[in-house]
């Protein structure tokens, strides 16, 4: 494998290609999806394949647009920069949104002339070789992206532990993060970025339209089965408020259209197994067991499939399990504040800082409370707007480095300093 596969202007052109590609084989893509992951046809079909063309198609813009700086020095040197491929990119995928993942983690390695080993989570294999084939039919050259599936615990440890590979790319839960960092550290010391788990603040200030609130906190939450590393999982909402808010809330949940995802119209499909589902379970007993107050929900749809009701939860705590850890599931816990620095003190009480929802018509509090929580994005009366050209990652136990944009491609970089003697004065 080569580090630097092809001219820019036809590594561009491969990647537009595949764009088309993933167009016209759209549809069928976001059955392979669905049918492996579960989450809503209709879901993949209209917004999540979609996405990924946007995003081989912005990545194939910067591919002839990755160059140094000429940079001033003292003394008679001429400076300049390299911007060069990293080499061999390991990246480790999950399983909540497959081929978008792929498409995060591809595109940027891809654009900045790497090769690729590439692991799908061992759940959801099937539409990363599928449009890994697509990637050949639009002119890639064999052997510059490599597919394996399999486990963490045997792939995944020997790519991030690999001496041959020199950067790696890990999205999944904190837990796993540490030890592939750990095993990267071990071996060649290959620098690694990691998007990690979340637990997110949604806050709803007390001027809010609470009916666009409650829409809004729904789907923050609720969206791709609540298996989102950046679900709104906490949301806070002012003590004026609150009851009015948790009536709609429960409304809304209770209205959550459930089941097979094959079917027009499904909301919400299976979870992705029975060690998630089981999950999930836990934590709803664990909310019920801290005297959290069940609105609605809290158990399994039918006796067939990973369903869970769409649960929601009042008068939830800060020092409840269902506050803190990470659930990754169908479940809202509604929590009450009085003040803005009463919340934002609140909101960054927590091992995470992925992303947070503000919702709020003043300008004034949207811009306080956004640049004092501690996360990676904020969104301000909006949630889950994920274009290709805004970054995406996390502070704290979040993880490290960014995701999408520009700042994506340093992910897939070394800079090299040329520094030349000149033989005349540099003032001449």
């Amino acid at each position: 494998m080569g580090t630097s596969w092809t001219l820019l202007l036809e590594r561009s052109r491969v990647m537009l290609r595949f764009a088309d590609l993933i167009e016209k084989h759209n549809d069928e893509i976001a059955s392979l999806e669905s049918w492996d992951n579960g989450k809503p046809y209709e879901q993949a079909r209209d917004v999540e394949i979609p996405m990924v063309a946007r995003l081989f198609r912005y990545y194939a813009g910067w591919a002839d647009k990755i160059h140094g700086l000429t940079v001033p020095a003292d003394g008679n040197y001429h400076v300049q920069t390299l911007h060069e491929p990293i080499g061999v990119a390991g990246q480790i995928i999950p399983w909540n949104f497959p081929l978008l993942m792929f498409a995060w983690k591809v595109g940027p390695a891809l654009a900045c002339g790497n090769s690729i080993v590439l692991k799908t989570a061992e759940q959801t294999p099937l539409t990363a070789f599928y449009v890994g084939k697509l990637l050949h039919e639009a002119g890639l050259p064999p052997g510059v992206l490599n597919i394996v599936s399999g486990f963490g615990r045997t792939a995944g440890a020997s790519l991030a532990s690999h001496m041959d590979v020199d950067k790696l790319a890990f999205t999944g839960s904190t837990d796993t993060g540490k030890v592939i960092l750990g095993l990267a550290a071990n071996s060649n010391l290959k620098p690694v970025t990691l998007e990690l788990g979340g637990k997110s603040p949604f806050i709803v200030f007390e001027d809010a339209d609470v009916d666009k609130a409650v829409e809004l906190a729904h789907f923050a939450l609720f969206f791709n089965q609540g298996q989102c590393c950046c679900a709104g999982s906490r949301t806070y909402v002012h003590e004026k408020v609150y009851d009015e808010f948790v009536e709609k809330s429960k409304a809304r949940a209770l209205k959550r259209v459930v089941g097979d995802p094959f079917k027009k119209g499904i909301e919400q499909g299976p979870q992705i197994d029975l060690k998630q589902f089981e999950k999930v379970m836990k934590y709803i007993r664990s909310g019920v067991e801290s005297n959290a107050t069940l609105e609605c929900g809290g158990d399994q749809i039918g006796s067939k499939g990973y369903f869970i009701q769409p649960t929601v939860f009042s008068n939830v705590k800060d020092d409840m399990l269902i506050a803190q850890d990470e659930i990754f599931g169908p479940v809202q816990s509604i929590l009450k504040f009085s003040d803005v620095d009463e919340v934002i003190k609140r909101a960054n009480e927590t091992r995470y800082g992925l992303a947070a929802g503000v919702f709020t018509k003043s300008l004034d509090t949207a811009n306080r409370v956004s640049r004092a929580l501690k996360v990676g994005t904020v969104w301000v009366n909006c949630f889950d707007v994920f274009d290709a050209a805004i970054p995406f990652g996390g502070y704290k136990m979040s993880g490290n480095g960014r995701e999408k944009g520009i700042y994506s491609l340093n992910n897939y970089l070394q800079i090299k300093a040329v520094v030349t003697a000149l033989n005349n004065p540099a003032w001449i």
